[in-house]
């Protein structure tokens, strides 16, 4: 998955402006005690970041 790709199911999903905040701030046990933001900075790949948030907000599988 490309970032874009990534961003653009984030603001789908959260809103534009709340996906931003969402990725800054939100600390994720299944990314290790991650924000977003620190995973995809970690080197983690955008799929694996978009499965974490999928399992951790119950995004809806049309979505996913």
């Amino acid at each position: 998955m490309r970032l874009t790709n990534f961003w653009e199911r984030m603001a789908d999903h959260f809103g534009p402006s709340y996906a931003e905040s969402f990725a800054q701030d939100h600390v994720m046990a299944e990314l290790g005690g991650r924000t977003v933001h620190q995973a995809l900075d970690a080197g983690w790949e955008a799929k694996d970041v978009w499965r974490a948030v999928c399992a951790a907000v119950q995004v809806p599988s049309d979505k996913r």
